[in-house]
């Protein structure tokens, strides 16, 4: 198992991250089939960061595929700006802005469309942000931490003084993972998403 830097030169890593990111989209399960599209997932939640800032994409490589990846921004407000001049244009076309979102694939499609949700002043400290997913099979071993670890150090050495991340209030693993790594919960109310932060990255 082999942790390197995303290739953005490589069709394959594009590919196989945006298949991880939907067989881990369903709070952790296979989300396959659960949307009209599959690459929704993808297009929201990777896409984007592959495409604004590949250098602080991070993947899991078993020998034969990307198994698993840590990708993210260093600058959540600049990202959001970024998003909508650079990486909305390319995605909009096959995921239409519904008038009134009502379901939980509308409401998706709205987050895609309006990238300005993810910037929040209570966050203003924590400037940066990430995502991570690991296949099933190849969950344990150390291989999330050294994930969050990697991208830890690409933000330290790019002076960045914090990072945040969103996880479901009731995924107490995930949460209890995040700890151990010394991230704390952040005093933003959001239903069902508890925002956890981890200072200090450019001390």
């Amino acid at each position: 198992m082999t942790l390197r830097s995303y290739r953005p030169d490589r069709a394959q890593d594009r590919a196989d991250v945006y298949d991880v990111c939907v067989r881990t989209a369903e709070s952790g399960g296979d989300a396959r089939g659960v949307l009209s599209r599959d690459d929704l997932w993808g297009d929201i939640f990777a896409g984007p960061y592959l495409a604004l800032e590949p250098e602080l994409a991070f993947v899991l490589d078993d020998g034969a595929r990307v198994v698993g990846y840590v990708l993210g921004t260093a600058d959540t407000a600049r990202w959001a700006a970024e998003q909508r001049a650079r990486w909305l244009p390319t995605v909009a076309a096959r995921h239409p802005l519904p008038a009134t979102p009502t379901t939980r694939e509308e409401h998706l499609v709205d987050l895609l469309h309006h990238p300005e949700y993810n910037v929040r002043p209570e966050l203003a400290d924590y400037p940066a942000h990430l995502h991570i997913d690991v296949l099933p099979e190849h969950q344990g071993g150390g291989h999330g931490r050294a994930l969050i670890e990697a991208f830890l150090g690409a933000l330290a050495d790019r002076g960045v003084p914090g990072v945040h991340l969103g996880v479901l209030t009731a995924n107490t693993r995930a949460r209890g993972f995040y700890a151990h790594l010394g991230f704390h919960e952040l005093p933003v109310t959001e239903p069902d998403v508890v925002y956890l932060g981890r200072g200090g990255l450019a001390a």
